[in-house]
């Protein structure tokens, strides 16, 4: 496996890219993620947002209905002690 080389001044340039965060006032780890982000194009990245929605969504559905399951759960149990 060959390591990749990089010149002097490509070095120089890259690290010149985290004053950026630092001026805008983010950090180094947000600005990578925006830039990975915003590199998709914009088909790709409405695809990511709406799965991440859809994500998100499905989650509060699940969480909604363990909610329901654990309250049925529960009533069954007390309906069972009543009837014996």
């Amino acid at each position: 496996m060959s390591l990749k080389r990089y010149t002097e001044e490509f070095k120089i340039e890259a690290a010149s890219q985290g004053e950026v965060a630092d001026r805008l006032g983010v950090s180094r780890s947000a600005l990578r993620e925006w830039v990975k982000y915003y590199s998709l194009n914009k088909g790709d990245r409405y695809s990511k947002g709406s799965q991440e929605a859809e994500l998100r969504k499905l989650r509060a559905d699940l969480k909604r209905v363990a909610e329901e399951r654990d309250i049925l759960k529960k009533c069954a149990s007390y309906f069972a002690k009543m009837s014996r």
